[in-house]
C-alpha cells in the first residue's frame, strides 16, 4: 500500500455502540499506516453524507454485515463501485458477520485492519435486481417463514396441553407450496402449474448458480447470467433481508461488480 494512500474511516454507529474497545483498535491499526480521516455519523442519513463527501479517500467501514451491505448498495447507486475499492473491518455480533467472513474478510479486528494496509482487492461477482436492490451472498425465493414464537402464558400452555390430548402432535412440519415461474436466461424451469417448495441462488464465477425445490421432485440445478420469478405475490429472502411481495422481480449477475480488499494470502478459487 503507497504511504500516500488516503483512507475515509467511516465507523458504523451500530459498531461504535457496541464494541468500543474493537472500534479503537481498528482507529488505531488504520492510522498508524496511512493517513485516515475518521467519521462518526449518528445515522444512516449521516452515514451516506459521509460516504458521498469521501473525495479520492479509499472508503473504509468499520461494521458489521449490514453497514457491509449499505455501503455497496449506495455505491451501487451512484453507478461507482467499478471505479474503486471498498474495505471492512468487521464489528458486531457474530451472527451479524457472516456475510463479511464468507467473503474472506478476517475475523480479528487487527487482522482485518491490517489487511486493508497490505492486501489485495479482489474483484466479486454481484447480484442485482431490476429495482435495484443488491445481493452479496445468498438469495432465497420465497423467503422461508421466520419462526418467532411469543413468549409463553398460563392460557397458551392450557390449550396447547388439550390439543396434544385431543389429537397426536404432526410428525414434521408441512411444507408449503408455492405458485411461481421461474426462468432463466430465458429458459423456462418451472412454471405455475407445477407446486414449488422453494428457489436458492448464489451468484459465483460470473454466473448465478440456481437450485430449484420442486414440492414433489428432485432438486434442479441450473446456472444463469438472468434470473426472472414471477407469480402471485411472494417475498424473498436476500443476505438476510425480506423484501416484497412482489409479483415480478429479474436479477441479473454482474461479473467482478465490485472491489473487496482482501488479504493477499487469500485463496482465489
Amino acid at each position: 500500500m503507497s504511504d500516500h494512500d488516503q483512507l475515509l474511516v467511516i465507523v458504523d454507529p451500530v459498531a461504535r455502540r457496541s464494541d468500543g474497545e474493537s472500534v479503537r483498535i481498528a482507529k488505531d491499526v488504520l492510522s498508524a499506516g496511512a493517513e485516515a480521516k475518521i467519521c462518526l455519523p449518528d445515522s444512516p442519513e449521516e452515514f451516506t453524507r459521509a460516504l458521498a463527501r469521501r473525495g479520492s479517500r479509499r472508503p473504509v467501514v468499520l461494521g458489521d454485515d449490514r453497514a457491509l451491505l449499505r455501503t455497496v448498495a449506495l455505491l451501487h447507486r451512484e453507478r461507482e463501485l467499478a471505479a474503486g475499492a471498498l474495505s471492512l473491518v468487521p464489528i458486531g455480533a457474530p451472527d451479524a458477520l457472516e456475510i463479511a467472513h464468507a467473503l474472506g474478510v478476517p475475523r480479528s479486528t487487527p487482522a482485518a485492519a491490517r489487511a486493508v494496509l497490505d492486501g489485495t482487492v479482489r474483484r466479486l461477482d454481484l447480484l442485482v435486481d431490476d429495482s435495484d436492490g443488491v445481493v452479496l451472498g445468498d438469495l432465497q425465493v420465497p423467503a422461508s417463514p421466520a419462526l418467532t414464537p411469543a413468549s409463553p402464558t398460563v392460557w397458551g400452555t392450557c390449550r396447547s396441553l388439550v390439543r396434544t390430548l385431543v389429537r397426536p402432535a404432526p410428525t414434521a412440519l408441512a411444507v408449503r407450496a408455492h405458485r411461481l415461474r421461474v426462468e432463466a436466461d430465458g429458459v423456462l424451469l418451472t412454471d405455475v402449474d407445477t407446486p414449488l417448495e422453494s428457489l436458492t441462488v448464489r451468484s459465483v464465477g460470473g454466473t448465478a448458480e440456481v437450485v430449484v425445490h420442486p414440492s414433489a421432485a428432485p432438486p434442479r440445478h441450473t446456472t444463469a447470467r438472468v434470473l426472472t420469478v414471477s407469480g402471485p405475490d411472494f417475498r424473498y429472502r436476500a443476505d438476510g433481508r425480506v423484501t416484497g411481495p412482489v409479483r415480478r422481480r429479474t436479477w441479473t449477475v454482474l461479473g467482478e461488480a465490485w472491489g473487496l480488499t482482501l488479504p493477499r494470502d487469500w485463496p482465489l478459487g
